[in-house]
């Protein structure tokens, strides 16, 4: 026979297995960063969105809902949300929050 160079099917199941366990370690540590992510840049767009009341309320002297905020084109229709889906409203004092399902 041949000398064959190659794997063998023991070798390969071993790399499989360690390939295997360093996906189960660093898939968790992914999905924490994901979320951690979402929540900062959802408390970034309320700060962006608190500017634009701000905005609005100079310029007509009078606290504006989010479909106020739409229509006048302070926002862009359909972002009537933090990036993470969570919603936003507009407080009667004019402060933007994460709404509370």
């Amino acid at each position: 026979m041949k000398n064959q160079k190659g794997f063998t099917l023991i070798e390969m199941l071993i790399v499989l297995f360690i390939i295997s366990i360093l996906i189960l370690i660093t898939v968790p540590n992914i999905m924490k960063h994901m979320n951690t992510i979402d929540d900062k840049g959802c408390k970034a767009y309320v700060q962006m969105v608190q500017g634009q009341v701000e905005s609005y309320r100079m310029e007509h002297k009078t606290i504006p809902t989010l479909d106020d905020l739409v229509e006048k084109e302070y926002l862009k229709e359909g972002m009537e949300k933090c990036p993470n889906g969570m919603d936003i409203e507009i407080q009667s004092d004019g402060t933007v929050n994460v709404a509370k399902n």
